[in-house]
């Protein structure tokens, strides 16, 4: 039997770079997702070997079984319900199975990926030859989380085939799974993403995991319920940014000027918490939902404009945010900025033929544009066909 799982993106809805000191930051899901399959080998195959696809990307690998029983066997494992960080030598003993590969030196920024992927295996199914095919909507490295997605939907179909989760694996079309299995999920996926990212806030993981909205800060998770359908227009510079450096580069400013540092900060705070509760206040017609997305539009801009004060805006972003504004759309960047991918809410009466301007002209600047709803499912699992 192939199990498929599917794991959404996120965004950032407001206070990327101001949550790192200490201000509120809301996410949400959005509807363009990573897809796993995972199909075990019967015995009548004859095939010892653990094949991973990355469709999306052009690369595929394959192991002998028995390679990866003698290079990681030592470790212990399965560990399936106890959720376990990869060790230093686990990390070492995974990369030379990597290098093993010959990975191509234009997409070694995909190593760590390759590696959370068989410590997820290994982890959890143990030495089992298997096919796995990844195929996803999201683009790599654009801040749309497309490495937690990897690693939710791989979890999501690995734990699919254990018993430590309750599915009902005779029920057709995409299922959810249970709270308590979300919660097992979610802190596997987070050990993928700390191989791939380090020291992940695990803000990432859990929009995908759990999808909907999600308030954050200073580690603690809080789940909005969304009274307000949303819908964004997701334009990707495709100029690539350093994560790392910009929280750097805003932690140095912060140093050179703190008093106006810190006002900025409880300002883009502020933000959050009024986008996160204006999104969750009920919404009797459609005066109150134009009403409400004007103000999220306000909030957003305001959120921008904080955030070039912060120094992370990118000639890039700003060509985006002109186009939009020509159409009374405000924009704001989300994520790392310096490039990236950059928001505009679409109102809901909002004609067709306006957005299909705006996109064109934004293409035509070389950028990718994506509509996408926001705040939606998280994770599902699929036993057999699906659409």
């Amino acid at each position: 039997m192939e199990i498929k799982a599917r794991a959404p993106g996120k965004i950032i809805l407001a206070g990327e770079h101001a949550v790192v000191h200490g201000s509120t930051a809301v996410a949400a899901s959005f509807d363009l997702f990573t897809l796993c399959s995972l199909r075990f080998h019967s015995d009548s195959e004859n095939d010892d070997t653990l094949n991973l696809s990355l469709k999306s990307v052009g690369l595929e690998f394959s192991w002998s079984v028995g390679r990866i029983r003698e290079a990681l066997s030592h470790l212990g494992g399965p560990f399936l319900s106890t959720p376990t960080s990869c060790s230093t030598e686990a990390v070492r003993c995974i990369a030379a199975l990597v290098e093993e590969q010959n990975f191509p030196e234009a997409k070694i920024g995909l190593a760590t990926g390759v590696s959370a992927f068989l410590w997820l295996y290994t982890s959890i199914q143990g030495f089992k030859p298997a096919t796995v095919v990844v195929t996803s909507d999201l683009p790599v490295g654009a801040g749309l989380g497309s490495s937690a997605a990897f690693c939710v939907s791989l979890t999501a179909t690995l734990l699919a085939y254990s018993d430590s989760v309750s599915l009902d694996k005779n029920q057709q079309g995409w299922l959810a799974y249970g709270d308590s299995d979300l919660d097992l999920l979610n802190k596997w996926a987070f050990e993928g993403e700390k191989i791939i990212h380090g020291k992940p806030s695990g803000l990432d993981n859990t929009v995908s995991t759990y999808g909907n909205i999600i308030k954050f800060r200073s580690g603690n998770l809080t789940h909005i319920k969304s009274n307000m359908p949303l819908k964004m227009l997701v334009t990707n510079t495709n100029v690539g940014r350093n994560t790392k450096a910009f929280v750097a580069s805003v932690s140095e400013r912060t140093l050179r000027h703190p008093d106006a540092m810190s006002s900025v900060f409880t300002a883009v705070d502020s933000i959050s918490k009024e986008l996160s509760s204006l999104i969750e206040s009920p919404t009797p017609d459609d005066l109150s939902m134009t009403e409400k997305e004007e103000r999220l539009q306000e909030l957003m801009e305001m959120n921008q404009g904080l955030l070039q004060c912060m120094g992370v805006s990118h000639a890039s972003i700003e060509t985006v945010l002109h186009t939009t504004l020509k159409y009374k759309l405000p924009s704001k960047l989300t994520g790392a900025g310096g490039g990236g991918c950059v928001l505009t809410l679409l109102p809901a009466l909002l004609s067709g033929t306006i957005v299909d301007k705006v996109t064109t002209e934004l293409e035509s600047c070389g950028f990718q544009c994506l509509v996408a709803g926001i705040g939606g499912k998280g994770v599902e699992i699929c036993f057999g066909e699906s659409s």
